[in-house]
């Protein structure tokens, strides 16, 4: 987002990709996030690949490489220990409530959290990339989201364009590109992720879908041609596919459940724990005994302070939303609790974990 910015005469927090040429960059950029679409299924699936012939070489995701967390970086331009949006569960100290950050409903119970006049402004106070981009933009979101709390907060700036299907989407794509002037068209797709989670990463509607996805942005570069258009085609994360003997359950452990103050927050392959003040040392010995051929376990604070949430000072609400210790999960493993009244999903692609094929995203420039 930084190499973008520059491309357009802006200046960010963030230094620019190295070895990354914007000076070749046309006047107008369509940066197309395929959710999902991580660099290691992206080189398994490379034959006869429109993308993988473009695409230039493989970067990193944020951490922990999940939506939630990536795409608000793509929507600020800066890092979770900036914008602290840290994973699919965040604890918000300021509610005392764990949320559901994208959809913003509680976790148990998933109430809505605006119906009680609770804002994206009452917890988050980063500014959009598109605010201080100082150049036309526009954002296509699924007309399933496209006025949610978080599309409508992290969007600011920009124009919104909702989109009904694949055909849509790509269609509003090339028709606001091929429209005058200079201009940023970010565009968002969910469906390889949201497969990927449901069927695995190699089922093949999973692989057909990213073959389709694959020969729309070939006949979309072909249409845009003589538009002066740079297309740029990048991931939130990749995914890996867990066995049903990788799900750590947190039933078979009431011990370490006990120790808890809030129920895990994160994702499954990184949680956050709060852990109470007088269980700390039977925390770390529990986690480090029982749980070892699973997980490693860190302090939270030595992650913020080892670069791993990302660069510069943190925002002072990252502490509050990582928790006294980070688990991230070994090889495919999961881990999960149960909240009363919270939506039960058996997923089967996971990621947030650190593995290379969650943490590396292709970049892709036609």
């Amino acid at each position: 987002m930084s190499s973008i910015k520059k491309s357009y005469g802006g200046k960010s927090l963030y230094a620019p990709l190295k070895d990354f040429d914007t000076s070749k960059f046309c006047k107008n950029i369509v940066l197309i996030i395929v959710d999902g679409l991580g660099y290691e299924f992206l080189t398994k699936h490379k034959k006869n690949s429109f993308l993988y012939q473009h695409c230039l070489r493989k970067i990193t995701s944020v951490f922990p490489p999940t939506t939630a967390s990536a795409l608000t970086a793509f929507n600020t331009g800066v890092a979770p220990q900036q914008h602290t949006l840290t994973g699919w569960f965040v604890y918000l100290k300021e509610i005392g409530i764990v949320s559901a950050i994208l959809p913003f409903v509680s976790r148990a119970g998933k109430f809505k959290l605006d119906k009680g006049n609770i804002t994206y402004n009452d917890i988050f106070d980063s500014k959009t990339f598109y605010e201080e981009l100082g150049t036309p933009s526009y954002q296509l979101l699924s007309k399933q989201y496209y006025n949610s709390e978080h599309a409508t907060s992290l969007g600011k700036g920009a124009e919104i364009i909702p989109f009904s299907d694949l055909d849509d989407f790509f269609r509003k794509i090339g028709k606001t590109a091929k429209a005058r002037g200079r201009k940023f068209i970010s565009a968002y797709w969910d469906r390889l992720d949201a497969l990927s989670h449901a069927e695995g990463t190699e089922s093949e509607r999973t692989i057909r879908h990213f073959r389709e996805l694959d020969k729309k942005i070939s006949e979309l570069a072909k249409s845009l041609k003589d538009t002066n258009t740079t297309i740029i085609v990048t991931a939130d994360h990749g995914l890996v596919n867990r066995s049903k003997d990788k799900i750590i359950d947190l039933k078979n452990h009431p011990k370490l459940q006990d120790m808890l103050v809030v129920p895990l927050t994160g994702d499954a392959r990184t949680v956050y724990c709060y852990v109470r003040p007088d269980a700390t040392k039977q925390f770390e010995k529990y986690v480090k005994t029982k749980l070892r051929k699973f997980c490693e376990l860190y302090k939270s604070d030595d992650l913020i302070e080892r670069g791993f949430f990302g660069l510069y000072k943190p925002h002072k609400k990252l502490k509050d939303r990582v928790g006294d210790y980070t688990i991230i999960m070994k090889e495919n493993y999961i881990i999960q609790d149960h909240v009363p009244g919270a939506e039960k999903k058996n997923h089967i692609g996971r990621h947030g974990g650190i593995s290379k094929e969650e943490m590396y995203v292709p970049l892709i420039v036609i």
